[in-house]
Order: structure tokens, then sequence, then C-alpha cells
């Protein structure tokens, strides 16, 4: 019984040693996630838990035509609606590291595709000069 005890405070401590662990928070720009996230935040931050970073999966990044009008209907209503999510988080996590991963236009799955989604959440792409098709066409 005291082996057990003192491995859960060793865990204990662990867990609260911002240079052993931290958690990543990953969220879509959508209402429930970020609802769930902000609670998550709440409570790790109440236990004395690192969490300083926030990766925001799946947004929408619509392709645009030459003369820059959205070429996808729903495209732009879906990166409209994430818009105001993203806003949101910007606010909430000012303090944070936010990363924002585009929606792929494949599936990320397979070694090569994500060896390169990695890549993004240590460099993200800037997606005012990209399509998101551009970030894969030689996979």
């Amino acid at each position: 019984k005291q082996w057990y005890q003192r491995r859960v405070r060793g865990l204990n401590k662990e867990l609260k040693d911002p240079d052993i662990t931290t958690f990543v928070c990953v969220c879509i720009p959508e209402f429930l996630s970020l609802y769930e996230t902000e609670r998550l935040i709440q409570k790790l931050t109440a236990l004395d838990i690192d969490t300083h970073n926030v990766v925001v999966n799946q947004v929408v990044y619509p392709d645009k035509t030459d003369t820059g009008k959205v070429s996808c209907g729903l495209c732009a209503s879906r990166s409209k609606m994430q818009t105001k999510y993203l806003d949101q988080i910007a606010d909430l996590y000012e303090d944070f590291h936010v990363i924002k991963m585009p929606q792929m236009p494949l599936e990320v799955k397979g070694t090569k595709v994500l060896k390169r989604f990695g890549q993004f959440l240590v460099s993200p792409p800037d997606m005012n000069s990209k399509s998101v098709h551009d970030l894969v066409h030689d996979l």
C-alpha cells in the first residue's frame, strides 16, 4: 500500500512539473469542441498542470479563383462559421501557443502524409498564399 501511495505522489509530481509534462489540447473550430477544450484547460489549470498549447485541427481554407472569389459555396460557409470560433480561440488563448492546422484534402494516414502533417505542427504553413492542395501535391 505504501509503495502505491509513493508511486501516486511521484506521478502527481511529474504531472505538475512543466519541464516533464505539458498537455497539448486539440480541438476543431466549432462550438462544442471549443467548449470542451475550455473545460479541460480550466480543470488542468486548477490541478496545476501545464497546458499552454492548443492545436486547432481541420481549419477550412477555401480555394479561391484568380479573382479572389471562393470557388466552393460549402467551403465559404464552413470557413465563415469557423472564423467566429477561431476569433474566440484567439481571445481565450492569447497567451497560449496556438497552431491552426488546415483541413487536408486527403485522409491523414500513412507515413508520408503523417510526416508532412507533423512538419506543419512544427512549422505551420502560410495559408494566405497557398491552397491546401499545394501542401500535399507531391504525396
